[in-house]
């Protein structure tokens, strides 16, 4: 045998090899990395669809919550991670688009260091504001923040947050002058809120309902492009204000490394899809405010290059500096 057909052949094992390995996956355990705390939204969104995906693959999907740094961490541990589909990123819209708008340098870069699978869901988050708030509706909040520039404070989950943003980039083509007092999380905002430190925030359903429902808050707006199952007869700010493509809710997918083969991303594509459109996800993502997803690897990287464009000139019109 000749020195090229020797290669050829050589080059031919290899690729069935790299089908088959793909083919085969997985054959172990596969570890979603979540960058934050357990107990979170994106902790809690892997663990339900964890399940059926475990079933579907017929290996366990393991949650492995690296927090720390601002998400920053756990993103850089899966950016450098092998491209073999068995680390996972469980990546939300603060590390993948909101970071790069916020930081001149990460250890990652969203387009360069992961492969999008798919989307899992997003959450909307509802302009509340307290019962004392003279204003029933959004337009009349508008109407009540212009008669007193710089007097209205509004709260936040931290600065660059998708609650801080949110309203950054309603006020700014609104020219609204309200005061941004954020906090360490919503977990903070939502007592800050209701003990009346500030009269306004963005804050996911189930973290106010009770107290909507008591009458200690008002719901004005949602930041979404359609109004939310579960609460539909509260309008999405965009419908109210006119503001066009005014969409700012955190949305969680599934990343993986870089130049991990097609083969496997599309098969983790599949079960995650279906795992977040099983009707036991369904259930129990719309009681918690979350709209399921599950789209292809080529519709989640179009909206990550879309959020990356939004968020960048969000952050720009807010003036947010971060050292």
């Amino acid at each position: 045998m000749t020195r090229k057909w020797l290669l050829i052949v050589l080059a031919a094992a290899a690729a069935c090899v790299g089908t088959a390995t793909a083919q085969d996956f997985p054959v172990r355990p596969i570890r979603a990395v979540v960058p934050y705390a357990a107990g979170g939204l994106p902790d809690t969104m892997m663990r339900i669809a964890g399940q059926r995906m475990t079933e579907m693959l017929g290996q366990q999907v393991v949650v492995d919550n690296r927090p720390g740094a601002g998400g920053i961490s756990g993103c850089e541990l899966v950016a450098h991670a092998a491209p073999d589909g068995y680390t996972l990123l469980i990546a939300d819209v603060a590390q993948t688009a909101i970071n790069p708008a916020l930081f001149a340098k990460l250890p990652y870069d969203t387009l360069r260091d992961f492969a999008p699978v798919s989307l899992m869901g997003t959450s909307g988050q509802f302009l509340v504001a307290h019962a004392s708030v003279p204003a029933n509706t959004l337009p009349e909040l508008i109407k009540l923040v212009k008669s007193k520039p710089g007097q209205i404070r509004y709260g936040s989950g931290g600065i660059g947050s998708v609650h801080h943003l949110s309203m950054e980039a309603l006020k700014a083509p609104l020219g609204l002058d309200i005061v941004h007092v954020p906090y360490k999380g919503t977990g903070q905002a939502v007592p800050a809120l209701l003990a009346g430190e500030v009269s306004l925030l963005f804050a996911a359903l189930p973290s106010i309902a009770p107290h909507v429902k008591a009458g200690r808050l008002k719901l004005l707006g949602v930041n979404t492009i359609k109004r939310n199952a579960q609460a539909p007869d509260v309008p999405t700010i965009g419908e109210i204000t006119g503001i066009k493509d005014y969409d700012y809710p955190p949305a969680i997918g599934v990343m993986a490394p870089a130049k991990t083969p097609k083969a496997v991303i599309d098969r983790l594509a599949a079960a995650i899809a279906k795992s977040v459109q099983h009707p036991d996800t369904v259930s129990r993502y719309t009681t918690l405010g979350i709209d399921p997803v599950g789209n292809t690897p080529a519709q989640y990287l179009a909206q990550t290059r879309a959020d990356i464009a939004k968020y960048a000139k969000a952050v720009k019109a807010s003036g947010i500096k971060v050292e």
